[in-house]
């Protein structure tokens, strides 16, 4: 008979991104909260660091009464925390802590670290410190609150995201073995960096060695504390079949489980308000660009988009710019196109003639200078984008049907252009597109079709792999995912892949489209957090039991 799975009576969880939005992980943890705070009230702890000095965190709400006793027991012992809510659906606990104390320990810490796990913090430039510090505080708050408010008899779980959480899941391992370690990480930071190096990373990927490829891309402190966090945490975990493979190669250590990212479709709208946002977005990003170009595009003109962290190969935003490029001059493509590359830049500021532009409400018909971008960089000249638009001689003119704006800020809703959010905007495309290279798992394609905008994407992506199991075939834009084969090498099979993809769904009859529609939001409600959380009491199980273990 199969053993009853245990359950944690208490979760921990550490990751730099809780109530700090930076990328994927933020939108990982802030969307499975509600679930997890269903399943155990009040018991979810996340822990985040507190960088907050001149501006609050606006997703916290700090509550003075939460854990009142154990918050002067902290502060008695030098820790600098502030308890609250995590203003996402489910509004779980958040402790944020001040890891800058620590600093001046860092040394001792690092020394302890080598002694007792081999972490090589030698090498440590950029963001290491940094986060090792936050790591460390992290597991501090967690010793404090466990020696304070629990016990031996309680099933504990600490869960680290990321090498950024490594050293605190090693010293949890240490110091609180009662306690079990789970680590994820949602990428291995060898394999971008191969990836983001412009090394081939799929074919050569069984003859890299981790450590050795460490050495020679500058990474071997990261490289160090996530290989050995993964070996000697209890339940070693990542997010898609396709990491799961990297580390194998680039950690020498197969996962214990595989936790694929869910989405809460709480953030979707319902169906009155998500048509009454659908063309407010529609609107607004048509204002954008007939304002930039001196045009009068109508709703008829077929809006797509590419967004994502700016790495420019890995998430494909290279071969985005290279389909347009080329759907250009296809015959077949029966719509004008406005294609958005909504990536964060370094950006400077939003344009003050388009501002005026825009505030005017009138119609223009010359295009602004520069009509390819909406907010001014601080490095116009040496911008990927920007400078592959100029090479490829892309420069939106007024009888070209296909159009690529650069938007290059986060949105937020107070970008000075088109101030709405991310998700506000995201469901006013007809298509949206993730050529990813290197995507251990993909939100943004998930995102989409969540709010039921069909997209294209590729099998080096874990959301496309697991698309295509799901569909038991490669996905096609008829299935509300079409899924490009994607290797090292077949950059421009996937350019015209996509080039054909918006062509194909230019010509679509409104019939047609709709039922591309539905296939998306129907994909997107078998990746709901509801499906995917079984795997993570599957990881906790595992935790559990080796903790269990060592208490006897």
């Amino acid at each position: 008979m199969a053993k009853k799975q245990l359950m944690p009576d208490f979760i921990f969880e550490s990751s730099w991104e809780v109530c700090n939005k930076v990328g994927g992980i933020y939108t990982v943890l802030s969307t499975r909260a509600k679930t997890l705070q269903e399943a155990l009230q009040d018991k979810i702890v996340f822990i985040g660091p507190d960088f907050w000095k001149e501006q609050e965190s606006p997703y916290f709400k700090e509550d003075k009464t939460l854990f009142a006793d154990w918050q002067e027991e902290a502060k008695e012992q030098g820790l600098k925390v502030r308890v609250g809510r995590w203003t996402v659906p489910g509004e779980p606990i958040a402790i944020l802590v001040d890891f800058n104390p620590f600093f001046e320990k860092k040394n001792e810490i690092y020394g302890w670290l080598w002694e007792n796990y081999g972490v090589d913090s030698l090498h440590a430039y950029g963001d290491y410190d940094e986060a090792s510090m936050f790591s460390y505080a992290a597991a501090l708050v967690v010793e404090s609150y466990y020696n304070f408010c629990l016990n031996s008899s309680m099933k504990v779980i600490y869960h680290a995201n990321e090498w950024m959480c490594g050293l605190g899941a090693l010293y949890i391992n240490n110091k609180l073995p009662e306690i079990g370690t789970i680590f994820t990480t949602h990428a291995t930071s060898i394999g971008r960096s191969i990836a983001g190096n412009m090394k081939p990373l799929y074919d050569y990927l069984f003859a890299y060695n981790g450590d050795q490829m460490a050495g020679e891309l500058n990474m071997q402190s990261k490289h160090s504390i996530e290989k050995q966090t993964a070996h000697y945490v209890d339940c070693f975990t990542t997010v898609s079949d396709i990491t799961a493979k990297e580390c194998v190669e680039l950690l020498d250590k197969p996962v214990d489980v595989v936790l694929p990212n869910g989405f809460d479709n709480s953030f979707v709208p319902s169906a009155q308000k998500f048509a009454r946002k659908r063309s407010v977005a529609r609107r607004k990003m048509l204002d954008i660009a007939n304002a930039l170009l001196g045009e009068d595009l109508d709703d008829d003109t077929l809006l797509v988009s590419t967004s994502g962290r700016y790495e420019f190969r890995n998430k494909g935003i290279d071969v985005f710019v290279e389909a347009m490029n080329r759907l250009l001059r296809d015959r077949d493509l029966k719509k004008k196109v406005v294609a958005f590359i909504e990536v964060p830049g370094w950006v400077g500021e939003p344009r003050k003639d388009l501002q005026e532009r825009l505030k005017s409400g009138k119609k223009f018909d010359t295009p602004l200078d520069v009509p390819q971008v909406t907010h001014w960089l601080h490095n116009m000249s040496h911008d990927n984008v920007l400078g592959m638009m100029k090479y490829y001689d892309m420069h939106n003119r007024k009888d070209e049907n296909v159009k690529v704006i650069f938007l290059p800020c986060y949105l937020d809703g107070n970008d000075g252009i088109v101030n709405l959010t991310y998700y506000d905007v995201v469901l006013g495309n007809d298509l949206c597109i993730y050529p990813s290279y290197y995507e251990p798992w993909g939100y943004t394609p998930l995102e989409a079709v969540a709010f039921k905008v069909p997209c294209i994407t590729t099998d080096l992506a874990g959301f496309g792999l697991w698309a295509n199991t799901v569909f038991g075939k490669p996905g096609d834009i008829q299935d509300g995912v079409k899924v490009i084969h994607r290797t090292d090498y077949n950059y421009s099979e996937v350019a015209d892949n996509i080039k054909d993809t918006v062509a194909l769904f230019s010509g679509m009859t409104k019939k047609q489209v709709d039922a591309c529609r539905k296939n998306a939001d129907a994909l997107s409600k078998k990746a709901l957090w509801s499906e995917f959380i079984k795997y993570y009491y599957e990881a906790y199980d595992i935790a559990l039991r080796k903790a269990e273990a060592r208490k006897k």
